[in-house]
């Protein structure tokens, strides 16, 4: 074909300086228009993540404000100082595209490609439609979670006992456990705790053992070792009864629990008015989630079981001993909780002096009962003379959120999605608790949360995102026919993200959100480029007829469509290359971070190959399938002013 022949090397010699300015402005003018608002819709793709909230905003605003203000540079130079610069620069030898090696090369390949496009441009459209249609099932069984897990390098064991236990018993489990542990070849260190540290922010009971393992490199594990055998290896061998084991890490279990309350990966809050109520129901729905795939370290938060030193005053037998009520609270205080009797100055650090009886008279009843009561005329008595004393049961701890008592199922997912997980989880319990007592309902916390909560905002804020991306195409083509064609040919393009997820086994996430984001504005940036080349060389297609007073046939069109789409292999092959390029370090990766951005790069890189076989070979054939209708419609072709 004409385009591919090989054209004499020039030289702007040949040409007057003004000739050479106007030429540069007239090429300017028929892609700059373009050229900025694919780079303004590229932008404005990233706006859903600027919009996200809690930690998917912490996480990925960075990367999104980094690119719209590199964006938003190449955009102002695109239309400013790139034209500006051919100006001073292109001068000297000329060499045309039919004499660039690699150009010779793609275009070799993608002529004859093109040309049995164009000639059997149904059967084309066909294949696309079928494989469009053939990534639905693969986008229903696709499976979804809040964020790809981190994996930090080291575990949190959480064992839960009962929640009466014993200082002396919580530090033998502790001590059996963190043994176990460290036997495990792929174990660097164990460090456990008890209880909560010495400040008021931490309020875990005795009975939460939290135990952090530090991981030895991959390099040095056992062949074959994954990090999910290794924690159902950790599991079997720590299980004592009576002690609820949780496993997760110990980033993510701070965050989780600073921002839902919750020390797993999900947990079913139960709102009510009275604890004994909520403590039944909570045991129920712990009974209905058992047998469910995936959802592993079932626990349910004890509501009952603490137990409560009570001592009832007998008011009649201290009035005959001559004693007041604060005569005998004085003496309890001392002897259980402590009396602070003075101060001691050590260097510049000043500390109180408290006394009180030992811990081990303290934590037997009988010896609680023989603590002596000085009276003023009967000598000593034993507190057993004095008062009831009794060990009754109670909550271990009343926790309340939003002005409601709250009891809490926890479980973790391990081996399936954690969106699959949940649906069957919520379908039982839909399915057993039709109707819940007055006043009480159920709220699913964790990271399905924060889960529910980006899907939400970008439910909104995408559609309001395309809309806006839909104006600008109309500002760009001055017709709807035009954003009709990008808007129908993405999802074609975003095929080859969608197979991507299957193969490579990702779940849906806020970061394959951000990868099919990125993908959509590369996306029609290439397909509104592609329309521009097109439309200008159709517009030379009409001005050269004109002049003739020729009339436009089918294959004048064909050829016009042909010439316009080679010119845009080398760019775009370029343009997509260079993205491939820079994500490959991060597709081979497979340190610390990695867990995250491969699932932003594995459907942005793959989505890059369909997009870039569709917009080189489809979008050419749907056009020419559109402008045929209209050239048989009307007679004729109209021009898209898209170069002021």
């Amino acid at each position: 074909m004409k385009t591919t022949e090989k054209q004499r090397i020039g030289h702007t010699k040949e040409i007057s300086d003004e000739e050479r300015v106007t030429i540069i402005e007239e090429s300017s003018k028929t892609v700059g228009r373009s050229i900025f608002f694919s780079v303004i819709i590229m932008i404005v793709s990233f706006a859903p993540v600027l919009f996200l909230t809690g930690q998917e905003s912490k996480l990925f605003s960075p990367l999104v404000l980094t690119k719209t203000f590199s964006l938003l540079g190449a955009a102002l130079l695109a239309i400013t100082v790139s034209p500006m610069l051919a100006r001073i620069f292109v001068k000297g030898r000329l060499v045309p595209e039919s004499r660039n090696p690699v150009s010779n090369f793609f275009v070799r390949i993608y002529t004859p490609v093109i040309r049995l496009c164009q000639r059997f441009k149904y059967v084309t459209l066909a294949i696309c439609f079928v494989l469009v249609a053939g990534s639905t099932p693969f986008v229903l069984n696709l499976g979804t979670e809040f964020m790809p897990p981190l994996d930090e390098g080291s575990l949190l064991m959480m064992p839960v006992t009962l929640p009466d236990v014993s200082n002396a018993e919580a530090k033998r489990i502790i001590q059996i456990q963190d043994r176990i542990l460290k036997s495990i070849p792929e174990v660097e260190n164990v460090l456990g705790k008890a209880g909560r540290a010495y400040t008021a922010t931490d309020n875990s009971p005795m009975a939460m053992i939290e135990t952090i393992v530090v991981l030895k490199p991959k390099s040095k594990w056992r062949e074959g070792m994954t990090k999910e055998k290794l924690i159902a290896e950790m599991n079997e061998r720590v299980s004592i009864p009576g002690v609820v084991v949780g496993w997760t890490q110990p980033i993510i279990n701070r965050i989780n629990m600073l921002s839902t309350g919750i020390r797993t990966d999900v947990g079913v809050k139960v709102f009510g008015s009275n604890l004994d109520s909520l403590f039944i129901l909570t045991a129920e729905i712990e009974k209905a989630l058992r047998g469910i795939d995936g959802l592993t370290d079932l626990y349910l938060e004890q509501l009952t079981g603490g137990k409560y030193l009570n001592i009832k005053i007998n008011r009649e037998a201290i009035a005959r001993y001559a004693l007041s009520i604060e005569d005998v609270n004085m003496v309890i205080e001392t002897a259980l909780g402590g009396m602070i009797l003075t101060n001691t100055v050590e260097g510049r650090e000043r500390f109180t002096i408290t006394v009180r009886l030992a811990q081990d008279y303290r934590n037997d009843l009988d010896e609680i009962k023989r603590v002596p009561v000085q009276t003023s005329s009967y000598g000593v008595v034993p507190l057993s003379a004095l008062a009831d004393i009794t060990v009754v049961e109670g909550p271990p701890m009343i926790n309340s959120e939003n002005t409601r008592l709250r009891g809490t199922v926890l479980f973790n997912v391990r081996g399936r999605d954690m969106g699959s997980v949940v649906n069957e989880a919520k379908a039982k319990i839909d399915e057993q608790f039709k109707k819940l007592p007055k006043g009480y309902y159920i709220q699913w916390s964790g990271q399905y949360e924060n889960q529910v909560r980006a899907e939400k905002r970008l439910m909104i804020i995408i559609p309001i995102t395309l809309l806006v991306i839909g104006i600008i195409l109309y500002i760009t083509f001055h017709t709807f026919r035009e954003v009709i064609i990008v808007f129908v040919s993405v999802p074609v393009a975003l095929v080859g993200g969608v197979y991507s997820l299957y193969f490579y086994n990702v779940n849906f996430s806020v970061a394959v959100a951000v990868g099919f984001i990125a993908l959509f504005g590369v996306a029609v940036e290439t397909g509104v480029l592609m329309i521009a080349y097109m439309n200008d060389s159709i517009k030379r297609l009409v001005g050269s007829k004109s002049e003739t007073s020729q009339v436009i046939e089918k294959e004048d069109l064909h050829n016009a469509i042909f010439e316009g789409a080679v010119p845009r292999v080398r760019p775009l092959l370029m343009t997509v290359l260079a993205n491939i390029l820079g994500l490959i370090p991060i597709l081979i990766s497979t340190g610390t971070g990695s867990d995250v951005m491969k699932p932003i790069a594995i459907p942005f890189v793959f989505g890059l190959v369909s997009s870039t076989i569709f917009v080189l070979v489809v979008l050419p054939v749907f056009y020419q399938v559109v402008r045929e209708y209209e050239l048989k419609k009307t007679g004729t072709l109209k021009v898209l002013d898209i170069e002021e």
